[in-house]
């Protein structure tokens, strides 16, 4: 007798259903795990789910600018919103960890659960292409596009530089790690952020590149604010 389908709640949840698991396994393999883990397809899930979102919002929004799309679009992406993904799929429950980051908790570690959701997409892209995964992804953010108020999104620090950048029509900021201490279960990210208006870029760091690129973008704000006054 055949055992159950440990994916079996995830292809519901997706509504998709992996041809070749070991595509799958990747994407949920972080990389204290295994030296084929899943930050490629992290990678190129990102820039597909970026897409696709972006898409459905200039449809969905055809009077609101550029600023608006672009700020629904930041909160639809953003790592807190895949990691709430992450948790109504139990995506935690199925992730590939190393032993650092199993007695850690990692599978409940906000930034591995956005990082494998972005993995998944990028399987489902390279294995369905992209009419199926914006089927997936359309289907995971329909209810959360449908409650969006273009006017009453909060703004974060990386959209609100951005905007500040757009308004001045300078070119947006480049972030770049610039370093990756500790263990894999317990990592720090340092991060730069340069823009064009200022000749030294300003680092920050935090526990994944996300909050390290948030908080970057945070001090070049306050330094921009501080210049033009």
């Amino acid at each position: 007798m055949q055992g159950i389908n440990p994916y079996r709640r995830l292809y519901a949840a997706l509504g998709y259903e992996f041809q070749d698991v070991t595509m799958l396994e990747q994407a949920l393999t972080h990389r204290s795990a295994a030296k084929e883990h899943n930050e490629r397809l992290e990678f190129l899930g990102d820039a597909v789910l970026g897409m696709v979102i972006g898409e459905e919002l200039f449809r969905h929004f055809p009077a609101e600018p550029e600023g608006k799309l672009t700020r629904m679009r930041s909160t639809l992406v953003k790592g807190d919103t895949l990691a709430e993904l992450a948790r109504e799929t139990s995506i935690g429950e199925l992730l590939k960890l190393g032993p650092g980051e199993l007695k850690s908790g990692g599978h409940r570690r906000s930034s591995i659960l956005a990082d494998a959701v972005e993995a998944i997409i990028g399987a489902i892209y390279l294995e369905a292409g992209l009419e199926q995964v914006r089927t997936v992804i359309l289907s995971l953010w329909q209810s959360r596009i449908t409650r969006l108020d273009p006017n009453a999104h909060p703004k974060d620090s990386k959209t609100r530089l951005q905007e500040f950048l757009q308004s001045r029509k300078q070119p947006l900021p480049q972030y770049e790690v610039v370093s990756i201490t500790g263990k894999d279960h317990a990592q720090t990210f340092e991060v730069s952020c340069t823009v064009s208006s200022r000749e030294e870029p300003i680092t920050a760091a935090g526990n994944s590149r996300r909050k390290a690129e948030q908080e970057a973008a945070r001090l070049m704000l306050e330094v921009l604010d501080d210049n033009a006054q």
